[in-house]
């Protein structure tokens, strides 16, 4: 597969802003999470549904079939701060904590070109953290040293009380927002450590997890902590050459035993999400079960491709030429995936409150194998 083959044209208009979108100067609705369009893409007949509630996915799915949800939890990892002696303003994007004794993280820094190696940054009002430029990992990255002795729960606390929700600037070209950290976070988070939202698991409510639990629908939770790569853009047309940031990860022997015990039984397990795709396909055993796993991933999956763990994916509506559409079509079949892609960009156009939308905060997307 090449790269040109996933390009098509989405206009800025179609990129979801806000988890629900409303008009400029309008009180900011009500967030109901699984208050989304759905599409239905039926592998084998080919059958493309619109659905215009997300809660219809259950219509789906029977006792004992099991979902399988990222329970990764965002951090706040955009900070602003001020060079020592200039005052320059400096943007930091925490990636990760390197050393938790010697606080030291792997960061993004904003301009690079300002910063070097011995120089301090402060956060806060009074200057009241203050960072230690010690190495430069890549030609935008940093690692820095926190100078902070107290605790270490303490000084994270410290620390992402001075940050903001890392919305991808990519896509919001608006202005972060009290609320943005709490929309851009799945209601099962649990287990800290990513920068971006697994975005597919942002669809599921309270309400509809217990609606799953009362019919016997199980739910199953793997870990992965989702990096900026599927952000960056892919600078080669042949994709076996391209390279993916590794991002960690986790598959405990509870879930590996929900799962297995679905796929030996003949019930359907259900991706939500291509973190949840990529975590499965990493810890699948060569007998097609799920085995126990706790490391890194750097899996990149795209045309063609053998999924040997799920049986339906849930998706969002992703942007061109992304890693993430990329594993879609792999799952879907790329040329099923493109046309509900087509169907989507010209299903009820002219009303922009009915058509679908795209992005992290976008409508959903249910694929079935059977």
């Amino acid at each position: 597969m090449k790269l040109s083959q996933f390009k098509f044209r989405l206009p800025d208009e179609r990129i979801a802003q806000y988890p629900k979108e409303f008009e400029p100067g309008e009180e900011r609705p009500y967030f109901h999470r699984d208050d989304c369009k759905l599409m239905v893409v039926h592998t084998k007949s080919g059958i493309i549904e619109h659905r215009q509630s997300f809660r219809d996915i259950l219509d789906y799915f029977e006792e004992k079939d099991v979902f399988v949800f990222n329970d990764t939890k965002v951090f706040p990892a955009r900070l602003y701060g001020n060079k020592e002696k200039t005052g320059a303003k400096i943007e930091v994007f925490l990636l990760r904590e390197l050393n938790a004794e010697m606080r030291l993280w792997d960061v993004l820094v904003d301009p690079a070109r300002k910063i070097r190696i011995g120089n301090k940054l402060y956060f806060g009002q009074d200057d009241g953290l203050v960072a230690e430029v010690i190495d430069n990992t890549t030609s935008r990255g940093r690692t820095l040293r926190f100078l902070y002795d107290g605790p270490h729960e303490e000084f994270k606390h410290m620390l992402f009380s001075l940050g903001e929700a890392p919305l991808p600037r990519e896509i919001f070209t608006r202005p972060s927002e009290p609320e943005d950290l709490d929309d851009f976070q799945t209601v099962f988070a649990k287990r800290e450590g990513a920068v971006t939202v697994p975005s597919s698991g942002l669809h599921f409510s309270p309400q509809l997890l217990k609606i799953m639990e009362i019919r016997g629908i199980e739910q199953a939770f793997v870990t992965l902590h989702c990096g900026l790569g599927c952000f960056r853009n892919i600078d080669v047309e042949d994709l076996t050459k391209h390279k993916t940031d590794s991002e960690e990860m986790r598959v405990s022997p509870e879930a590996c035993e929900i799962i297995n015990r679905a796929k030996t039984s003949k019930h359907r397990v259900v991706a939500v999400g291509t973190t949840v795709q990529r975590a499965l396909e990493t810890a699948v055993s060569a007998n097609g079960l799920v085995k126990p796993y706790d490391g890194w991933t750097n899996r990149f999956i795209f045309p063609p491709y053998d999924f040997r763990i799920a049986d339906a994916m849930v998706a969002n509506f992703y942007f061109p030429m992304s890693t993430l559409l990329m594993l879609t079509a792999a799952y879907g079949g790329y040329d099923l995936i493109m046309k509900a892609y087509k169907e989507a960009m010209r299903y009820n156009e002219t009303d922009p409150k009915r058509r679908y939308r795209f992005g992290i905060f976008g409508d959903a997307m249910l694929i079935l194998k059977d």
